[in-house]
């Protein structure tokens, strides 16, 4: 195997020879801290709204130290794919299996989860004057854009992807849906199935849209063309699950927006 790779390791990238457990685990060590990376950011962010901080320069201070570091502190609506999911999860397991407390990993899933549901709320508190279904909030008659599909931008996959709960649970609360994703839209298909209208442009997505959430930092999501996506939606107001945009610009733009540990901007 040292023969095999010694063409990738001339620039000093390190070869570590092992017993197979320890191995096998730091696999699941190093995809954990990740994962708790970007939980931890995400927690910080909630606390960031409440109590009128920015998050974007409480990052920068943080990430300042350079025992920190500024890698996957990224807020957002968390982490998904098929490795972060599966291995925090597998330790927690791991733990289980030998009764060995594993906590801040459980908690680590945990926070991970709530970050979209948290996102959802953020919608439902928009739509402050709802129609009362059953004593309980309700987005009925509501049209929302969804701009990303994949977990992470660069693939088409939506294994644990955070929007696929997200939409899942718009449509739970009575409202339709039209996405756009560059490459992931057959594997949401399949998942999601005909409950959902899928667009090939993104401001396709914006016809008489209420609402625009955001929850895939594709680059065709980057720069988009504020002033028709104002005079497309019904109800100017973007979600963003990733910071894409600046506050100011958008209130420039005339156009409501709610993002991730910052403040929110009113449309007027």
């Amino acid at each position: 195997l040292c023969a095999l790779y010694e063409p990738f390791v001339r620039q000093g990238n390190p070869i570590f020879l092992m017993d197979i457990r320890s191995a096998e685990m730091v696999k699941y060590a190093a995809n954990a801290m990740l994962a708790t990376k970007i939980s931890f950011i995400n927690e910080i962010a909630n606390l960031c709204e409440a109590h009128g901080a920015d998050i974007d320069e409480v990052r920068r201070g943080m990430c300042a130290d350079q025992r920190i570091g500024n890698q996957f502190l990224f807020p957002g609506l968390g982490y998904g794919g098929s490795c972060f999911p599966k291995d925090v999860k597998a330790c927690v397991a791991m733990g289980m299996e030998t009764g060995t407390t594993t906590e801040l990993l459980a908690a680590v899933d945990a926070v991970n989860l709530r970050q979209r549901e948290v996102f959802v709320e953020k919608i439902l508190e928009h739509f402050t004057d709802d129609r009362k279904d059953s004593g309980g909030k309700t987005l009925g008659g509501r049209r929302i854009a969804v701009w990303g599909l994949a977990f992470k931008r660069g693939t088409d996959d939506v294994r644990e992807a955070p929007s696929i709960t997200i939409i899942r649970r718009l449509l739970e609360l009575g409202a339709t849906v039209t996405a756009h994703d560059p490459v992931a839209e057959s594997a949401a298909t399949r998942l999601l199935g005909d409950s959902v209208t899928y667009a090939k442009d993104p401001m396709a997505t914006l016809q008489d849209a209420d609402a625009l959430v955001v929850c895939t930092d594709w680059d065709e999501y980057q720069q988009p063309d504020l002033a028709r996506m104002r005079e497309a939606m019904r109800d100017p107001v973007v979600f963003d699950g990733r910071n894409l945009y600046r506050p100011d610009v958008m209130r420039q733009a005339g156009i409501a927006y709610h993002s991730v540990g910052r403040a929110t901007v009113g449309s007027d």
